[in-house]
């Protein structure tokens, strides 16, 4: 399996991660949040490496308020 398979599963693990944190188990907030961050930034990394701008401004705008709510959370 080459790099951007690898990125794009392990982003997938990520965020199906953080879905089933946030819809199971809301008891475990802001850890939904880390995983959507660490799937966030696999997409991104990947994007960058593949030049698909659309999918780097999503990802980009989620880690971004992704990271706004942890500090929230934590901060």
């Amino acid at each position: 399996m080459n790099l951007n398979n690898t990125l794009q599963w392990t982003g997938t693990v990520f965020l199906v991660t953080m879905y089933v944190l946030m819809s199971f188990f809301p008891e475990q907030h802001p850890w939904n949040i880390v995983a959507g961050l660490g799937g966030g930034a696999c997409y991104l990394t990947w994007n960058l490496r593949v030049h698909n701008r659309p999918q780097m401004i999503v990802n980009g705008v989620a880690l971004t308020i992704g990271a706004a709510g942890l500090l929230r959370a934590w901060g």
